[in-house]
Order: C-alpha cells, then structure tokens, then sequence
C-alpha cells in the first residue's frame, strides 16, 4: 500500500526539481524578461512559490520563515510583487531563497503527520483553518502549474523544453509533428 504522505511530498519534490531544471544556464535577461501579456517570467514563478512554500508550509503551522520576505512585509505582495524579481534581487539570491523555502517546507512535511493542524493567514476566517494534508496537495498542484508555465516560457525563450524532450525525437521529428499539429488546426481555419 502507498504511503499517501510520501506519494504527495514524492510528487511536490518532482515538481520542484522540474522547476529548477528549467532555469538552467539562463542569464538574468532572460530569467527575467516577461513572456506573457500578464508578464509571467521565470525568476517571478521562483520567487512566488517560494513565499507560497513559507506560508503553506510553514506560517500556518507556527513555522514562520527564518528570512523575511520584503514583499509580504510591506504588502506589495498583493500587488504581485512576488511575481517578477526587482533588479536588486539577483537570481542567485532567488534561486538561493526558493531553496531554502523548499527545505523549510520538507521539515514541516517531514515532522508532522498528515492531519496536524494549521491556519493559513491570509484566507478568509470563515475557511482558514486546514490540515498539513490539504495544504500538501495544494503545494503540489501549484507547483506542477507554476512548473508548467514555466516549462512554456522557456520555450519561448530558446526553444528549450522539459527533461523528456530529447526522448520524442531530434528536430526533424518536432518539426514533422508540429507540421502535423498546424495542418489540423488549419482546417478550422477562419475563412
């Protein structure tokens, strides 16, 4: 039988490894360049699951960061200030932070069971009160969607794709299979 806390902190570590694999050998141009309409760039996904780490697994169970982050103490966090990395904040103090956060959050998981209690703070009072299990499987989920934008945004920036990328085939198989991809979407094309 699995063990359902070791499967979910399994899949949050996976989930982090994938994220740090995909900012691999970028300068801090482009770890930093927004992408998206909405800006979403690489270092702006670190630095956000990194406070989320701290909050979720550990804030809400009297494990407070042992770093201050500046975006939550003076509030700009909820003007998406831990969306994108201010040029002061290099990416190997990021990088370094989200680590750290990564770490901080393994202890908690690995120190308390599954049904320990916790409040997270900044949710309505009404539903703020949880469990470790619950706040596990939300890390997990917004890991594996903040490791997937990522995954797209270092596409676009030099064609670079997640780790099982190589084992599809080299460029000419993407390019027969994205040719694939066009000719059916083409189809539906306005006329």
């Amino acid at each position: 039988m699995t063990d359902l806390k070791a499967e979910l902190h399994r899949k949050l570590q996976a989930g982090r490894a994938g994220l740090l694999f995909t900012v691999e050998g970028l300068g801090e141009f482009d770890l930093r360049r927004p992408l998206t309409p909405t800006g979403t760039n690489l270092l702006g996904l670190i630095k956000h699951l990194a406070g989320v780490e701290y909050v979720y697994l550990g804030t809400s169970f009297g494990r407070p960061p042992p770093e201050t982050l500046a975006w939550e103490e003076d509030g700009s966090v909820w003007e998406g200030a831990d969306m994108w990395a201010k040029p002061d904040e290099s990416s190997e103090y990021l990088l370094g932070l989200y680590r750290r956060a990564c770490a901080h959050g393994d202890r908690t998981v690995d120190e308390l069971a599954l049904d320990t209690p916790g409040r997270v703070p900044h949710w309505p009072a009404e539903r703020a009160d949880t469990t470790l299990g619950v706040l596990l499987i939300r890390m997990v989920a917004e890991t594996a969607q903040h490791a997937g934008h990522a995954d797209i945004v270092r596409e676009l920036i030099d064609g670079r794709a997640g780790p099982d990328h190589d084992s599809f085939g080299a460029a000419e198989t993407w390019s027969t299979y994205l040719a694939k991809i066009q000719a059916a979407a083409d189809t539906f094309a306005p006329r």
